[in-house]
């Protein structure tokens, strides 16, 4: 990673005004106008709503939410945390 938080590929496209084409990467999202990355992403726009999420991602701001209350009712029930 860089100093700005990108990692160097990200850096790179963002210079070139390119999008990645490395879609085998675990950040790697269908989104050209964030040069296809999720890091690009939050660089760039910082905290997003749902509607946002679910543009980038394909689906839905309700899918979303479902799938963010899902996420944290796992953190919650996490034995690292009731430590």
């Amino acid at each position: 990673m860089r100093g700005n938080g990108l990692r160097t590929c990200a850096s790179l496209c963002m210079k070139k005004n390119s999008i990645c084409e490395q879609a085998s990467c675990r950040l790697w999202v269908d989104y050209e106008e964030d040069f296809n990355c999720c890091l690009v992403s939050i660089y760039e726009n910082g905290n997003m709503t749902l509607r946002q999420i679910g543009d980038r991602l394909g689906i839905s701001f309700a899918r979303v939410k479902q799938i963010e209350t899902e996420t944290l009712r796992k953190i919650r029930k996490s034995p690292l945390l009731n430590d």
